[in-house]
């Protein structure tokens, strides 16, 4: 039986997404990863270098899914909040995996530094907006898409009705709130 590297790297990128999902980064253990992906620990090192790095590979690839399933849509902010709400209910653990590198790493990468600046240049330019505006504009949109799942059930669903009516008529205030919020930043100007 030939050695298939491409697999490996996939079994040990998927067993690291679940053991950091579940222990953040500073819980996670390599020795749990190789076991969990039947390879052996040198394995990671070989393929990511550090536990660091594999984690930053993890997050990188799950935030490239989400990027190639919820395009940026700078001329319709409502269309692509309600699109990453949708995105972020269905796969909460990206927004677990953030939250860990938050807490543990809160430093920006290059990457995430230069995909929000590209995100926030093109809202300006789309709306005819400085720069300053556009991050504004891009902060607001992002934290309102993130809102549901950074609140406790018990909170955004009182006497703990949630339900999938209750999930709808929450998405369409996030639309609402992110028309408002954006066309009072954009000088009424919302597509």
């Amino acid at each position: 039986m030939t050695y298939d590297s491409d697999a490996t790297r996939a079994r040990l990128l998927e067993a690291a997404h679940d053991e950091f999902l579940e222990r953040g980064l500073a819980g996670a253990r390599v020795d749990r990863i190789a076991t969990a992906a039947s390879a052996n620990k040198q394995a990671i090192y070989a393929y990511y270098g550090s536990k660091n790095a594999l984690f930053d590979a993890v997050l990188e690839a799950r935030l490239g899914v989400l990027a190639d399933l919820v395009p940026f849509t700078p001329d319709d902010l409502p269309g692509y909040v309600g699109a990453l709400f949708d995105y972020l209910v269905a796969e909460p653990g990206v927004m677990r995996l953030m939250q860990w590198k938050a807490l543990e790493r809160p430093e920006a990468s290059a990457q995430e530094v230069r995909a929000h600046v590209d995100k926030a240049a093109e809202l300006s330019a789309a709306h005819d907006l400085d720069q300053e505006q556009g991050v504004d504009a891009l902060m607001l949109t992002l934290a309102l898409a993130q809102a549901w799942n950074l609140t406790p059930p018990e909170i955004r669903s009182p006497a703990g009705r949630e339900s999938a009516a209750r999930l709808k008529r929450h998405r369409a205030a996030v639309i609402r709130a992110t028309a408002a919020v954006v066309g009072e930043l954009l000088g009424g100007a919302t597509h």
